[in-house]
C-alpha cells in the first residue's frame, strides 16, 4: 500500500467550512426573524468559499484539480457498469465529479437569487435595486422554494453516498478529508500541500472576499 496526500488543507478547510455554512444557512432559514441577518452573512461567505473552490480547481493539489476528475459521458457510463479505474478510488469517481459540479452549481444559484431577494419581512437581498421588481419576485420564490428543496436533496444525497461507500464498498470517504492522506493499492500522484500552496490558497480566498464585498457593495452604490 502507498500513502498518499489526496487533499490538501486549503480543501479540506473548503470542504467542512462549506458544511458548516450550508447548515448554518439552512437553520437561520427556518428560526427567520433576527437570525436572516446571519443568514445573510452566510451567504457571503458561501459565495466566496464558491469562488475559492473555482479557482483552486485550476491551480490546487493535483486531485483538487478539474483536470484530475473531469470525465466523459463514457467515462461515467463505463463506471456505472462495474469498470472503475484504479485513480477513481483515490479522488473524485466520475459519480463524485457530478455531485460536486451539481453541489457548486446548486449553490451559486441560490446565493445569487440570494442576492436579489426580498422577503418583505426579515431580509432584503444587497442587489435588490439593481434588478426589476418580477426578478425579484422570481429569483425569492426560487430561493425559498425550488432552490432550498434542491438543495437539502444535493446534500442528504451526498451524505448518503458517503454512508453507501463507508458500509458496502468499505471505501472510509471523511477520513481523508479530515486528515488528507488515502493509501492506495498503485502509486498515485502526491497533492502537494506545502507552506507556500497554503499561502496561496489564502491570498486567493482573500481576493475572492474581496471580490464578495464588491459585489455587495454595487447595491449601495446604486442608492448613492
Amino acid at each position: 500500500m502507498h500513502t498518499i496526500r489526496v487533499w490538501d488543507l486549503p480543501t479540506r478547510l473548503f470542504h467542512w467550512a462549506l458544511a458548516l455554512c450550508v447548515i448554518g444557512l439552512v437553520i437561520t432559514a427556518n428560526v427567520g426573524g433576527n437570525w436572516m441577518t446571519w443568514h445573510g452573512r452566510l451567504g457571503y461567505v458561501v459565495l466566496s468559499l464558491l469562488l475559492f473552490r473555482i479557482a483552486w480547481g485550476f491551480v490546487g493539489g493535483h486531485w483538487s484539480r478539474f483536470s484530475s476528475f473531469l470525465y466523459s459521458p463514457a467515462n461515467v457510463l463505463a463506471y456505472l457498469r462495474g469498470n472503475d479505474r484504479p485513480e477513481h478510488r483515490v479522488g473524485h469517481t466520475p459519480l463524485g465529479m457530478l455531485s460536486v459540479f451539481a453541489l457548486i452549481a446548486v449553490l451559486l444559484l441560490q446565493v445569487s437569487t440570494g442576492l436579489v431577494a426580498d422577503d418583505e419581512i426579515a431580509f432584503t437581498g444587497p442587489l435588490v435595486s439593481l434588478v426589476s421588481g418580477d426578478t425579484v419576485t422570481q429569483a425569492t420564490r426560487y430561493h425559498k422554494s425550488i432552490g432550498k428543496l434542491l438543495l437539502i436533496a444535493l446534500v442528504a444525497l451526498h451524505v448518503l453516498a458517503i454512508l453507501f461507500y463507508k458500509w458496502v464498498k468499505k471505501d472510509n470517504l471523511v477520513r481523508p478529508m479530515v486528515l488528507g492522506d488515502k493509501q492506495v493499492e498503485a502509486p498515485m500522484p502526491s497533492a502537494p500541500d506545502s507552506t507556500a500552496s497554503r499561502l496561496l490558497a489564502l491570498v486567493i480566498w482573500a481576493v475572492c472576499g474581496a471580490a464578495v464585498y464588491w459585489i455587495v457593495g454595487l447595491g449601495q452604490t446604486s442608492w448613492g
